[in-house]
């Protein structure tokens, strides 16, 4: 009976263990419970247009998105950049590409466009550096069944910065930030 009694309370202590351990890995990843509401979520950002001119000049290397419980995200990686990174982003009508002018279709209710000062190939070989191609969707990014992101397309590199249109489901709030070398663009699931 005894061990019987010490198997249990060791089990319940384990179970106890995986609880906590599950909480912690939640905010060590960033993550917000489900039960946040909608209300909990700020709507601040304003949906005009946000840019800064500084820029590092390091090549792309990729373009990653995620989701969170306020909102989806695009990440992308400039590697090797100390700096201050530079970009543009905004809304637009219609995308167009860079360079040709000729119109990329992107679906969902609105287009943000993005530039980020940092070209997708090494100026100094002219090598591939991010595989995007022009009028397609962005590599390796699968967006299904996110709340906000419809569509991605690439639109081009030309003249040192890279070009992406964003298709969302409505003209709505977002930031842009820097983390190190990577340039975070966050648009928000509500006003």
């Amino acid at each position: 009976m005894r061990r019987l009694t010490t198997a249990a309370a060791a089990l319940a202590l384990a179970g106890a263990g995986l609880v906590a351990t599950a909480g912690v890995a939640g905010a060590a990843t960033g993550q917000v419970g489900k039960a946040a509401s909608a209300t909990a979520c700020s709507t601040v950002w304003g949906s005009g247009g946000k840019s800064a001119t500084d820029s590092d000049s390091r090549p792309l290397k990729n373009i990653k998105t995620s989701q969170n419980t306020c909102y989806d995200r695009m990440v992308f990686d400039v590697s090797g950049a100390t700096g201050k990174l530079g970009y543009h982003v905004g809304y637009v009508d219609k995308f167009h590409q860079d360079g040709s002018g000729e119109q990329i279709p992107v679906n969902g209710g609105a287009i943000l466009q993005v530039y980020v000062s940092a070209p997708s190939y090494d100026p100094a070989t002219g090598r591939q550096t991010y595989a995007g191609k022009a009028g397609q969707p962005l590599p390796g990014v699968n967006i299904t069944g996110y709340k906000t992101f419809k569509d991605t397309k690439f639109g081009a590199s030309f003249e040192g910065q890279t070009q992406v249109g964003l298709g969302v489901r409505a003209k709505l709030p977002f930031r842009v930030l820097q983390s190190g070398d990577q340039l975070i663009v966050d648009v928000a699931h509500t006003w």
